[in-house]
């Protein structure tokens, strides 16, 4: 089970908002918790900075990392992240132990590829629609990946791809897909475009009139008869 990021964490008793706030104003640092494994759940405290760092990875978010707390580290990934809704400030982090021989369940995001080949956007004159940018999956720690690929190139118009369709790695399962056939969830689509839309609107429109003039003249002709 290989790590590629590293972080350092102290170990932290005050708890509550106000402690919070004083870590993040006057250290630069920010409130944390580990949980998972045989161990007890411990509050950490991270170097803001270190984090904001590690963040602008993309791979961060599903890679083991190794969180090295108070001088021993621990295999951990990120479970969530808690944002100021306004400013680039980190309010909190929860992280989950993993072990090498218990899968874990996380979540990956979707590369979707080829989308400038795809055959509705080329042929078709079709848009794509994505109805996900990440999938929850289940795998031991070793297979985790950093990605997955989704293949648009060969999606028609009209055409919708569903979680079923994408090329999971081995010891990898999709965690919807698990319960069931009837969680086979869409992630992608190709639509057809407005403006396609708007430049058959005149024919039909056209023909449509032609209908109600034809049905006019009948009526009229019945009426001189009688």
């Amino acid at each position: 089970m290989s790590t590629d990021f590293t972080l350092h964490a102290k170990g932290r008793e005050d708890t509550g908002k106000g402690a919070s706030r004083r870590l993040r104003r006057l250290a630069g640092e920010i409130p944390a918790i580990v949980y998972g494994g045989k161990k007890k759940a411990a509050k950490l405290t991270l170097v803001h900075k270190d984090v904001m760092k590690a963040l602008e990875n993309e791979a961060f978010y599903s890679h083991i990392i190794s969180l090295d707390i108070d001088g021993k580290a621990e295999d951990v990934i990120v479970k969530d992240v808690q944002r100021h809704p306004a400013k680039a400030i980190i309010l909190h982090m929860d992280f989950l132990r993993v072990s090498k021989n218990t899968k874990l369940q996380t979540r990956v995001p979707l590369h979707f590829i080829n989308e400038d080949t795809c055959v509705g956007v080329k042929l078709g004159g079709g848009l794509i629609a994505r109805s996900m940018t990440e999938l929850e999956i289940m795998c031991l720690p070793a297979d985790l990946p950093e990605y997955l690929e989704v293949d648009m190139a060969e999606v028609e118009l009209g055409q919708t791809l569903h979680i079923s369709d994408i090329n999971l790695p081995k010891g990898v399962e999709s965690v919807a897909l698990s319960h069931g056939d009837d969680h086979d969830l869409p992630i992608a689509a190709v639509n057809k475009s407005k403006a396609k839309d708007e430049d058959e609107a005149p024919a039909a429109d056209t023909d449509a009139d032609a209908d109600a003039g034809e049905a006019a003249d009948d009526s009229a002709e019945d009426a001189s008869e009688e």
